[in-house]
């Protein structure tokens, strides 16, 4: 895991997700897992018109916290696993003081990641 990445696009990735429908897209295609999703099945999952989804992705896209590929006429998303590793990087790398007590339960959120699996 990087942890360098640095404020400026650490803030690009926190303005992408606050807004809900980005933020919520994004948690669906890391439910997905590595395959990721077409566009439109993205939309229909979240209730969003095609091109507001579109929009949505462009700015997901923009940050860094998605890659696409074109598959003939349709597009499909994927989560970018490296960001978010780095982006969690950049919140916890100046944590605790050397204090794992003060962490608490964090390694057991998220365990598959912890060893590394969540690529």
């Amino acid at each position: 895991m990087s942890v360098f990445m640095d404020i400026s696009t650490a803030l690009d990735a926190f303005d992408a997700l606050s807004q809900r429908t980005r933020l919520e897209t994004l948690r669906h295609l890391v439910r997905a897992g590595a395959d990721g999703l077409p566009a439109g099945d993205i939309a229909r999952a979240q209730g969003v018109p095609h091109n507001t989804m579109s929009a949505h992705l462009a700015v997901l896209f923009s940050a860094g916290l998605v890659a696409s590929q074109r598959e003939g006429r349709v597009i499909r998303y994927r989560a970018r696993y490296d960001t978010l590793r780095d982006l969690i990087g950049f919140l916890m790398r100046d944590c605790c003081q050397g204090a794992p007590e003060i962490v608490g339960d964090l390694p057991t959120l998220v365990p598959s990641c912890i060893k590394g699996d969540c690529t």
